[in-house]
This record gives C-alpha cells, sequence and structure tokens, in this order.
C-alpha cells in the first residue's frame, strides 16, 4: 500500500512540474527517470516530440562502485560517490557529452517529481560539469 501511495505523490508533483517545464529545439527538457536499479536520462524537444539525445547506466563500463579507504590515507579534497551515485554523475557528464556534440547547451531540468537530492543531484551535477547550462 505505501508503495502505490508513493508512487502516486510522484506521479502528481511530476505533473505540477510538467505543467511548468516545456523543452524547445534550442532549449530541450533534460527528463530524468530512476529506478531502485537503474537511472535515465534524456533531452526531449517537446514541440516536435521526440528524444534528442538519450542516455543510460547500461551504457557505462568500469564505474566504481564503491570507494574504500584505507588505513592511513589521507581525506581527499573531492567528493567522492558512492555506489549508485556515482554511477548517476557519470551518466550526466556522459549525456553532456552527447549533447555537445549535437551543438546543445541550454537545458530545462525536468527532476521528473524526484527529490532533488541524491542520484537525481548527483546527474545534474555530471551535467553541469560535462558543459550544460541549466
Amino acid at each position: 500500500m505505501k508503495t502505490k501511495a508513493k508512487r502516486e505523490k510522484r506521479y502528481r508533483r511530476h505533473k505540477r512540474i510538467r505543467a511548468k517545464v516545456f523543452g524547445t529545439a534550442e532549449r530541450p527538457r533534460f527528463c530524468v527517470f530512476r529506478s531502485n536499479k537503474h537511472i535515465y536520462a534524456q533531452l526531449i524537444d517537446d514541440e516536435k516530440g521526440r528524444t534528442l539525445v538519450a542516455a543510460s547506466d547500461s551504457e557505462l563500463k568500469n564505474v566504481p562502485r564503491r570507494h574504500t579507504r584505507r588505513r592511513g590515507e589521507k581525506e581527499k579534497t573531492e567528493v567522492v560517490r558512492a555506489g549508485k551515485v556515482s554511477i548517476a554523475y557519470e551518466i550526466g557528464k556522459l549525456i553532456a557529452e552527447k549533447a555537445i556534440k549535437k551543438k546543445i547547451e541550454k537545458i530545462v531540468f525536468d527532476r521528473g517529481g524526484y527529490k532533488y537530492h541524491g542520484r537525481v543531484k548527483a546527474l545534474a551535477e555530471g551535467a553541469r560539469k560535462g558543459g550544460l547550462k541549466f
């Protein structure tokens, strides 16, 4: 019962967001979908109803799943992402790379009803690092 209620709440939030967010060819909508295991991202032109660029975690290979620090090692100044969050960050960089190849720099972010936290935040930060402007 709880899962169904959560899904419905996310769906309602997503409808509210979609009422405001609209993608064009010059500034497409950066749509995010995450499941328990995977994460997907797309750049969508809503005027024509076409997906311009897409990326998912199935495209990645050799991404570190966990970061373990050995005894005696000092703290790194860089933010270390572990597991699914690191994969989401890499997907953000990958979709940004694909978008830059298609000469897309500016986007509108559609978080899909999810909170801007964890994997969704890492995906957005990866896309920003890759060169996309929100």
